[in-house]
């Protein structure tokens, strides 16, 4: 899969079109992600005892993957992701800029 958790994307389709935020998870079985404060919804969760009450909750969804697009740490545009060897090692490339999108601190 192209993205990785703590990118940060862009939605570009449905109703949370043009809102950011970084992925906490990446569900490869399904094609989705899950970014932060996007793609809302209420759950109603009911009481598990004294410790934890109940009420109602926000929780992130899922995103399909066509959905999002990277922003470049480089040139701070939402793009499409490539990869170029580089010896025995795949690296992320912004396809807009072509510079490596992954840190070299990693």
């Amino acid at each position: 899969m192209k993205l990785k958790p703590a990118d940060t994307v862009k939605v570009v389709l449905g109703r949370d079109r043009g809102r950011s935020g970084k992925v906490e998870a990446v569900l490869p079985r399904i094609n989705s992600v899950i970014v932060a404060g996007v793609n809302q919804v209420k759950k109603h969760q009911k009481a598990q005892g004294q410790n934890r009450p109940g009420g109602i909750v926000d929780i992130s969804k899922p995103l399909n993957v066509a959905k999002v697009k990277l922003i470049c740490p480089q040139c701070h545009q939402p793009t499409r992701v490539g990869f170029q060897g580089e010896g025995k090692k795949k690296v992320r490339v912004c396809k807009k800029c072509g510079k490596p999108v992954d840190s070299k601190t990693k």
